[in-house]
């Protein structure tokens, strides 16, 4: 089972203080609660707080995660414990039934284009993003990261023309994917996209 969180703590988890980690998963489970049933849950990092101290890593778990980590009857107890003990460890990201999803910014436009990428398998969290639009047919444009898993890219005088093709690079394995024409000539902000994407 997946299940959203923020991962806060950035100084232990982190190298880069710009959200890297987003879309990483962890398996977390508590352990000293009274209430919590040593079951491990995954969890996929959707945040990070850069002003948060901490003196170790801290996880912000959703209700649900909560949930799943509590003995049955529960739940209730441990969300309202507060701070817990927690042990965790980085996990391959598994999304079955689902391919990875372009998700379009809503204020996207010919002269600037931001997505969200969703449901990378594997790593999980993205080092690098580049787009190629349809009137560079070799030329392909590094994106820069806005914040977490947004990504961006400022177009200057020249409009971009669709379809867009882009390339996703992992953070930690350096394996990339090439989603091509996966941004149609008629999208939409708001919109999300999905592709058969090739390794390369």
């Amino acid at each position: 089972m997946e299940f959203d969180i923020w991962l806060l703590q950035l100084d232990l988890l982190f190298t880069n203080p710009r959200g890297k980690e987003c879309g990483a998963c962890y398996q977390v489970k508590c352990t000293k609660h009274k209430s919590c049933s040593g079951k491990p849950v995954k969890v996929v990092v959707t945040d990070s707080c850069l002003g948060c101290v901490s003196e170790s890593a801290h996880f912000d778990l959703s209700g649900k995660a909560f949930s799943a980590m509590a003995l049955p009857g529960q739940c209730q107890e441990l969300r309202n414990a507060g701070k817990l003990e927690v042990r965790f460890a980085r996990v391959a990201c598994d999304y079955p039934g689902k391919t990875i999803a372009f998700h379009v910014d809503q204020g996207s436009s010919a002269y600037y284009f931001a997505v969200v990428i969703e449901y990378e398998e594997g790593d999980g969290d993205v080092a690098s993003v580049q787009l190629r639009d349809s009137k560079g047919i070799e030329k392909w444009c590094d994106m820069q990261q806005s914040w977490g898993a947004v990504w961006k890219l400022d177009a200057g005088g020249s409009p971009l023309k669709p379809p867009f093709s882009l390339k996703v690079t992992s953070q930690y394995s350096g394996h990339t994917l090439l989603a091509e024409n996966v941004i149609p000539t008629n999208w939409q902000p708001g919109c999300s996209y999905r592709s058969v994407v090739k390794h390369l």
